[in-house]
C-alpha cells in the first residue's frame, strides 16, 4: 500500500546547470503514474530506472505506467510527452495508457459542439496541445497501443474524450486506469495562468496486520490462519475466535498530492482534510512575493501554508525560479510558518525518492550521485 514518488525535475520555466524542468513518478501498487513530462523526460525516466536497478535491484517499468497526468500546459511541463509516448512505440509497449489534463468548460463547449474555440482561449491550453499531437500521430494506429486522451474542467468535474477519428464525446466521470483496483488518481483545482489543476493519488484504506505471533502461539493451522485472516471467525478447542481480534487497527488511506504551478492555498487542495504527502511548488523567497503573486505561483512559506491548510503530514518543495541556487533559504521561510505545527518539511533535487509508508510516515531519500540516504 505504500507510494513512492520520484521527483525528476525541480527547474521552473527552464532547465539549468543544476536542475532540470518539471517531471515526477507517483509508484503505488497499481503502477506508476508521470505527473507533467517537461523537455527531456524520458532521458530522465531512464537515468533513473538505471539508479534504481543498480542502487536498489528494483526495475522502475515504463510498461508499469498506466496514467499520464498533466498540470497544465506550459510546455516546460509537456514539451516531453510526444517523444516519449514515441520511444514507447519503439519499445513495443502494448499496456494502454491514459493521458489526463485540465481545461474550461467552455472549451469543453465548444469541443462538444463541434465549434471553434473561444477567441479568449489560452495560447496554452491543453486542447491546442492535444489536437497538435494526435496530427503528429499520438493515436493507437499511430502509437501502435491503446491510448485515450482525456481533458476535464475540474472545478465542474466535466470530462471529455479525444477519439481517433476526431470525434468529442463527454464522459459520465474521469476515468481510472485500467486494472487499478487499490488507488485512485483525482483532479484537484488550482490557481494559474493557464487551466491547471494538481493531481492527488490516494489509495485505499486496508486491513491492519494480522497477528501471527498470536496464531502460532494458540498452534493454529495455515487453514485456521487464513480463514482467519480473510475475516471470518472460527471455533478453535472450543473456542470462539473472532478475526478481528487477530488485526491491528486498519491502516488509514495514504493521499499523495503534486501541485503544479499554482498560486498558494489553492482551492482544491486546501479542501482536503488530510494529506499524507504535499509536493508543492516553491518557485520564489518571499522577497519576490509580489512577482509570486502576479505570476500565479507560489513562494515556499505561500506552500506551507497550503500544507497547513490541508494538514499535510509532509511538505517537499521544489519547482524553484533560477534566482534559487540553494534550497536552504526555501526551507528556512517555510519552517517559520510550519514552526509550531508537526508537518515535516524537505526540499527536492532531481533524482530524489519520497517513501510514503503503510503508516503514513515520510522519508525523503535524497539523491547524492551514487545512490540515496535520509
Amino acid at each position: 500500500m505504500s507510494i513512492e514518488v520520484h521527483i525528476l525535475g525541480t527547474a521552473s520555466a527552464r532547465p539549468s546547470s543544476i536542475r532540470q524542468v518539471s517531471g515526477n513518478l507517483v509508484s503505488c501498487d497499481d503502477g506508476i503514474v508521470v505527473v507533467d513530462a517537461g523537455e527531456g523526460f524520458q532521458t530522465r525516466f531512464f537515468e533513473q530506472r538505471k539508479r534504481m536497478k543498480q542502487h536498489e535491484k528494483y526495475h522502475l517499468k515504463p510498461s508499469k505506467v498506466g496514467a499520464l497526468c498533466l498540470t497544465h500546459g506550459h510546455l516546460d511541463h509537456t514539451w516531453g510527452v510526444l517523444p516519449w509516448l514515441q520511444s514507447l512505440a519503439l519499445d513495443n509497449r502494448h499496456q494502454p495508457l491514459l493521458v489526463l489534463g485540465p481545461t474550461t468548460s467552455e472549451v469543453i463547449d465548444a469541443l462538444t459542439d463541434n465549434q471553434s474555440l473561444p477567441v479568449d482561449t489560452h495560447k496554452s491550453d491543453l486542447a491546442t496541445q492535444y489536437r497538435f499531437w494526435h496530427q503528429l500521430g499520438a493515436t493507437t494506429t499511430g502509437l501502435g497501443y491503446p491510448i485515450r486522451w482525456i481533458l476535464g474542467a475540474v472545478e465542474s468535474g466535466r470530462w471529455i474524450e479525444f477519439l481517433e477519428d476526431g470525434q468529442i464525446v463527454e464522459l459520465a466521470e474521469m476515468p481510472q486506469p485500467e486494472g487499478w483496483t487499490n488507488n485512485r488518481i483525482g483532479a484537484l483545482p488550482t490557481i494559474h495562468s493557464t487551466p491547471s489543476c494538481a493531481w492527488q493519488i490516494s489509495s485505499a484504506s486496508s486491513p491492519g496486520k494480522f497477528n501471527r505471533t498470536r496464531a502460532k502461539q494458540l498452534a493454529l493451522t495455515e487453514a485456521e490462519q487464513g480463514t482467519l485472516a480473510s475475516g471470518i471467525d472460527i471455533q478453535h478447542n472450543g473456542e470462539l475466535l473472532k478475526s478481528q481480534d487477530f488485526r491491528s487497527e486498519p491502516l488509514s488511506p495514504l493521499t499523495v498530492v503534486v501541485s503544479g504551478d499554482t498560486a498558494e492555498m489553492a482551492p482544491g487542495i486546501t479542501a482536503l482534510e488530510q494529506c499524507s504527502l504535499l509536493v508543492h511548488e516553491a518557485t520564489f523567497l518571499d522577497d519576490f512575493s509580489e512577482k509570486a503573486a502576479d505570476y500565479l505561483h507560489s513562494t515556499a512559506s505561500g506552500a506551507a501554508r497550503t500544507a497547513l491548510a490541508c494538514s499535510a503530514g509532509h511538505l517537499v518543495l521544489t519547482h524553484y525560479g533560477a534566482r534559487i541556487r540553494h534550497t536552504d533559504e526555501l526551507i528556512g521561510e517555510a519552517m517559520k510558518v510550519l514552526a509550531s505545527s508537526p508537518i515535516s518539511l524537505s526540499a527536492a533535487i532531481d533524482g530524489d525518492r519520497i517513501l510514503v509508508e503503510d503508516s503514513g510516515d515520510v522519508h525523503h531519500l535524497h539523491w547524492h550521485g551514487d545512490g540515496w540516504s535520509c
